[in-house]
This record gives C-alpha cells, structure tokens and sequence, in this order.
C-alpha cells in the first residue's frame, strides 16, 4: 500500500519517506553514547521511524513532539518497573523518539515541538522531514546509509554469528567493548 505524502508538502512538491537517515545516525548515536551492547538496537530503530507513520494521518501529532517522546518515556519506565531486563529492551523506544526529534528538525517548529505549552495547534506544514527540497531529502538518505555501513562495520555484522545475534535479539557482541 502506497502513502501519498504529496498534501503533506509545500505545494507542487512530492518526496518519499526518509528511513535510513533515521535508522542509521540513531543507532551509531545511540551506540556511541551509551556503548551498551545488552540495547535492542532494533527497539531503538523502531521509534526513530515510529514518527514516519504520522503520514498516514495527513500531517505531524503527538510523535513529533517533546510531549510524545516523555510520555513514551513515562510509560516505559512506568510500565516496566521491577523488570530491568524488560525495561532495557523497550528504552529503545523512546531514545529513538527523542533522537527522531532531533533528526528531523522538529525542534525549529516551536508549535509543533513544545505542543501544547504553545497553544493547542500543532502549526503550519507537514512532516518536518518532508518538507525540504529533494535535493537535501536524497543527501539525508546517503548519509543515513553511509551510517548503516558504519554500524555494520563497526558491529562486524559481516560475520554470520554476530549477524545472526543482532536479528534475534537486537544486541552487539560484548567483545566490542573496549576491556576494563
């Protein structure tokens, strides 16, 4: 099924949806600020496109706002207390909601971004990673794949083992850390 994105943008414009320029800097940010190996990185992926499907319903809500990821937040913490395994997979989630904000310039929308502290309207223009000129869109895109190969190479995914356990359970091999 395709999703016509088409009234979502500035007039006459028409884009497609952006994916590895979200899935890839989130997962190196994620990587190289936290080096957690027992992270679903899968998780964390997942709610850095999770915003995307706003398209759908014809222009940004409650995933393109501060509010959105806290909540999120909230409820992951709350939803998961006593359960530090449980809670380890499903923080992807709102890290990658948070991440999503920045990647994607919802911040320079003060309506959209502080929704409701600002009024009850979340502004003018449709999804904050749509409306660019394709030009820009496309160079997002390169660099969000030149992101995935760095993860790939970094997490050495080119061996089967380490593959493998990346699509099972979303995790990196321990021996990537550095010792100590």
């Amino acid at each position: 099924m395709a999703v016509d994105v088409a009234p979502l943008l500035r007039p006459g414009t028409r884009s497609p949806l952006m994916l590895l320029w979200f899935v890839g800097p989130a997962i190196a940010i994620v990587w190289l600020v936290f080096r957690s190996p027992a992270l679903d990185y899968r998780v964390v992926a997942a709610g850095a496109v999770l915003p995307l499907a706003e398209a759908v319903a014809g222009g940004p809500r409650v995933l393109h706002t501060l509010l959105g990821a806290v909540l999120a937040l909230g409820v992951v913490m709350l939803g998961t207390r006593n359960r530090r395994l449980v809670r380890r997979r499903w923080l992807g989630l709102p890290i990658g909601l948070f991440l999503h904000l920045a990647l994607d310039g919802s911040f320079t929308r003060a309506e959209l971004f502080w929704w409701p502290f600002l009024g009850w309207a979340l502004g003018p223009g449709g999804l904050p990673e749509l409306d660019r000129p394709m030009v820009v869109i496309v160079a997002l895109e390169v660099l969000g794949a030149a992101a995935c190969w760095w993860c790939w190479r970094t997490f050495g995914l080119d061996d089967p083992a380490r593959r493998a356990v990346m699509v099972r359970t979303g995790q990196v091999d321990r021996t990537l850390l550095p010792p100590g």
